[in-house]
This record gives structure tokens, C-alpha cells and sequence, in this order.
């Protein structure tokens, strides 16, 4: 009986999510597209793919519905007063959902209509992000309220799947190129080699570089920060350890953006002034970033070994 229940919740979520999608197709269509020819948005892909993923993981634990996923369980365990509440929470989860995403795709519909032409990433905003809340609200209404809690965060990770409003995008970049200045001013002064400042330019012996939007790493922050959330939910238990671990990231990317312009301004004037302009500069984006994991995971495991019982952790010392 409660394996037939089950799978009715599954089996009503999944076709709202084909329907829902099929509404929908034309803007998904455009996401896959962009996602596919996209530095910034290609992890995109992915993020459908792991929300499932976690979710299922979750599902085969029963931890859902051990929390009371079924209104016909809640009938038969905890009686009707739970069943009722639990489907007014359900239902009020999911309209205010609804809401955001019918005053979003309001949004939409009225600059459409008073002709504005909207680029790409604005586009896909104002029409994915319903979809997703949307596909959010049908969770509430076919699996209740007391399931979303448990799967509160692959829910939450679905958001990944929509691009920034250009506006957004661009205020972080600005911000990221800016702080990454910052953090090149201080390596450069730390490393003693005799430079100018202007503003965003750096002149060195032989050479004056300039840190462009370009050089703001926001794909590559966004991508760790991703991965934080991701390592803090799979490998940690504590909130606030959680919460470090994400918040860590925005002073690590400023920090790894500056480190791979003070390197490439030390070798371009000390070593060879064509390193501007060889692939270090124009494709060494990765190396940066592998490197920037290693403080990432050295901090991931110090938490992990924090939630350690205390007298498994003076066994393991």
C-alpha cells in the first residue's frame, strides 16, 4: 500500500513536470542552446541532473516519508489534524510560488508588450525562473509540505538553472573586478617589485596591465561557489559550518583572480614581457582554479573534523 502511494506522488509530480515543461518549452529550449555555446552558463546543464540525483538519494533513504510525505499516510499515523495541516502548508507553499512566478512572468508579458527588446540572459530570467517556481509549487501540492522540508535543498539548487539579469551580472562582475584589484595591489606590494597604480591599471617594469571585466573570474567563482554548496550539504552536518564554507568562497576567488594577475605581471616583467599574451594569460583560467581548491578542501576537511565526536578527534591527534 505505501509503495503504491509513493509512487502515485511520483507518478502526478512527474507528469505536472512534463506538462509544466511543455508550457514552458520554448524558453528551456533557448536555456539548452545558450547553456551549450556559453562559458558562463555551461554548468547549467548539470544542475537539473544533481537536483535529481540528491533528490532520489533522499527518496531511497525513506527519509521523506518517514517525515509524512503521503496525505494518506498522515491519515492512517498521525490523523486527520496533521493531514489538514499538512495540506494547507503544502498548499500554501505553493501558492506563494505561483504568486512570484505569475508576477515574474507579468514582468515578462509587460515589457514585451510595450516593445522592449530584451537581451538574452534577461529573457531567460523572467521565463525560467517560473518555470522553476512553478515545478517548486507542484512539489508542494503532490508530495506536501512536510517532503519539501526534507528536500529543501535540491529545490533550492534548481535556481542554478537560471541565468543572472544582466543588471545582477553586472554589478558582480564590477565588484569582482574591482575587489581583484584590491587583492593585485597588496601582492604586488608584498612582493616588492617597484609599480604604479592608476586606477585599474598597474604599471611594472616594462609592462602595464590592467584588470579587466574579463579578469573579474565570476564563471569560475560561481562555480566554486556552487561546489561549495554542494560540499557543504553532502559533507557537513552544522549550518554555520555550512555557511562558512560558502561564505569562504567570495575572499578565496578575489584572492585566486589577484594571484593570477600579480603572476602573470611578475613573469611579464621579470621574465618575458610576451606572457601577456600567451596562453597562461588567455587560458590558464583552470590552473587558478585547481589551485584555489586546495585551500577550499583543506577548510572542507577541518570542518568535517570539527563535527567529529571530541574523543575521536583526540584519538585521531
Amino acid at each position: 500500500m505505501n509503495g503504491q502511494l509513493k509512487w502515485s506522488a511520483e507518478a502526478k509530480l512527474a507528469a505536472f513536470a512534463g506538462l509544466l515543461s511543455l508550457l514552458f518549452y520554448r524558453p528551456l529550449i533557448d536555456l539548452v542552446a545558450y547553456a551549450a555555446k556559453s562559458s558562463m552558463y555551461s554548468h547549467t546543464l548539470l544542475i537539473p541532473v544533481i537536483s535529481l540525483y540528491l533528490a532520489r538519494q533522499k527518496w531511497r533513504g525513506d527519509r521523506v516519508f518517514e517525515a509524512g510525505v503521503s496525505e494518506s499516510r498522515e491519515v492512517g499515523e498521525r490523523g486527520a489534524r496533521s493531514t489538514v495541516d499538512g495540506r494547507w502548508g503544502g498548499w500554501l507553499g505553493a501558492g506563494l510560488l505561483g504568486l512570484v512566478a505569475i508576477v515574474v512572468l507579468g514582468l515578462y508579458f509587460a515589457l514585451k508588450r510595450r516593445g522592449t527588446d530584451l537581451v538574452r540572459d534577461d529573457y531567460l530570467f523572467l521565463t525560467v525562473l517560473p518555470y522553476v517556481c512553478f515545478l517548486a509549487a507542484g512539489g508542494f501540492i503532490f508530495l506536501g509540505v512536510q517532503a519539501m522540508r526534507v528536500l529543501v535543498f535540491p529545490w533550492v539548487f534548481l535556481v542554478f538553472m537560471v541565468p543572472f539579469p544582466v543588471a545582477v551580472m553586472d554589478a558582480i562582475e564590477t565588484f569582482l573586478q574591482y575587489a581583484s584589484a584590491e587583492a593585485s595591489h597588496l601582492l604586488f606590494a608584498i612582493g616588492g617589485t617597484p609599480y604604479l597604480r592608476e586606477g585599474l591599471r598597474f604599471d611594472l617594469p616594462g609592462i602595464s596591465i590592467e584588470v579587466a571585466r574579463e579578469c573579474s573570474g565570476i564563471r569560475s567563482s560561481l562555480v566554486l561557489f556552487i561546489t561549495s554548496l554542494l560540499a557543504g550539504h553532502m559533507f557537513l552536518r552544522s549550518g554555520w559550518k555550512r555557511a562558512v564554507l560558502a561564505l569562504v568562497v567570495v575572499p578565496l576567488g578575489i584572492l585566486r583572480n589577484g594571484f593570477r594577475v600579480f603572476t602573470i605581471g611578475m613573469l611579464s616583467a621579470n621574465l618575458d614581457v610576451g606572457i601577456i599574451d600567451s596562453a597562461l594569460h588567455r587560458r590558464g583560467g583552470p590552473i587558478f582554479f585547481v589551485l584555489s581548491l586546495i585551500p577550499f578542501l583543506g577548510l572542507l576537511w577541518w570542518l568535517r573534523w570539527l563535527e567529529r565526536p571530541a574523543h575521536n578527534r583526540s584519538e585521531k591527534a
